[in-house]
């Protein structure tokens, strides 16, 4: 399945983990991708990648305030559009970057389809909240279709009066079709169980709830700790009082990851945000996660997993006694894992819904 035009592609940042998706992207584009992206501040601690397919144009952003009120001009904008002269856009479906509109108007103005992509769009609270959800229908009903992370996602842009015809979902992946056999595990556990946590070790992945979970399960089970950051010093403190077998591994990327995936029985990610649960997915793992933005929801299912809400202590201690009380249905959970990232999440069926998009606002 290709796209027969050139395609430009906005993003405020481009992390490493979305390095992959884009270039594979590019293949499926026969005039190519031209990706129009700046850096994060420090403070964000994102690591930036870059591409060897797509083609890579660096956007001046200005950051402008912080927290709710946060705003980003991406100067550059009109002139990388002038330069690559896409036959279609896709852009962040985000209000607060101050430069999308004049991208539409630009794309529009010469005959051409702009597609959003976003997370979805949550009922709003709180002051003013009547409108701002006026402007974020505005902001929406100028784009031609929208691709939404999660199914999810895709019935908050519907619920806000956007054709269903014209939403779009591709999973948020960052993982490959698994190109390697499901590890193969025993029916019993290796003396103890064995749980991993791979991420940032920040205060949102709530790593101190998993410390103090596996002290009360009473199997006393291998802990693994896979990451660094600024909370490390802090739970190291915490592990030492209540649970001192736990092993902070540090951090590890891409192939030196894949010995604690390999000898893991369960993933854990206790807090919100983490893009390890499909990689661990794709060596056989059942998972248990903090229900978050959606993305989950397709990801993670009865039949492989657990989503538990997050802060909810009670809920993580019942979900990971529960997984590791009947170890046959644990495996069956694993080889299902491996089934959705293998045939339904992945980058590949990602670019395939990009597509599916971008050939249907084509005509």
């Amino acid at each position: 399945m290709k796209f027969k035009g050139r395609l430009g592609l906005q993003q405020r940042v481009l992390p490493g983990y979305r390095v992959p998706f884009f270039d594979l992207l590019a293949t499926h584009c026969e005039g190519g991708l031209s990706l129009f992206a700046g850096y994060a501040r420090p403070e964000e601690m994102i690591v930036d990648g870059q591409t060897q397919i797509a083609k890579r144009v660096e956007a001046g952003n200005l950051h402008l305030f912080n927290g709710r009120f946060y705003l980003c001009h991406q100067r550059g904008f009109v002139d990388w559009l002038t330069d690559w002269n896409p036959d279609a856009l896709i852009v962040e479906a985000n209000p607060r970057y101050l430069s999308t509109s004049a991208g539409i108007k630009w794309m529009h103005a010469r005959g051409r389809k702009v597609i959003g992509w976003g997370l979805g769009s949550p009922p709003l609270s709180g002051p003013w909240s009547g409108f701002r959800q006026m402007r974020r229908i505005q902001f929406l009903s100028r784009f031609d279709a929208l691709l939404a992370y999660s199914q999810r996602g895709a019935e908050e842009y519907a619920a806000l009066g956007f054709p269903r015809e014209k939403i779009f979902v591709a999973h948020n992946s960052v993982s490959s079709t698994p190109n390697f056999p499901m590890p193969n595990r025993p029916l019993t556990f290796d003396l103890r169980p064995t749980i991993l946590f791979v991420g940032r070790l920040q205060a949102r992945k709530r790593v101190d709830l998993l410390l103090r979970a596996c002290a009360e399960l009473g199997t006393n089970p291998r802990l693994l700790i896979v990451g660094d950051g600024p909370e490390r010093a802090a739970l190291e403190s915490l592990a030492g009082n209540v649970y001192p077998s736990a092993e902070f591994i540090g951090a590890k990327h891409g192939a030196d990851l894949k010995p604690y995936f390999q000898q893991a029985d369960l993933f854990v990610l206790p807090g919100t945000g983490g893009l390890a649960v499909q990689e661990a997915m794709s060596y056989g793992l059942p998972v248990i996660v903090a229900k978050g933005d959606g993305t989950q929801d397709d990801l993670v299912r009865e039949s492989n997993g657990w989503q538990i809400e997050p802060d909810d202590y009670g809920a993580l201690v019942s979900a990971m006694k529960n997984a590791l009380s009947d170890m046959a249905r644990l495996r069956r959970m694993g080889k299902e894992s491996f089934r959705i990232v293998s045939e339904e999440i992945n980058i590949q069926k990602m670019a395939e819904a990009f597509v599916r998009a971008l050939n249907s606002v084509a005509g």
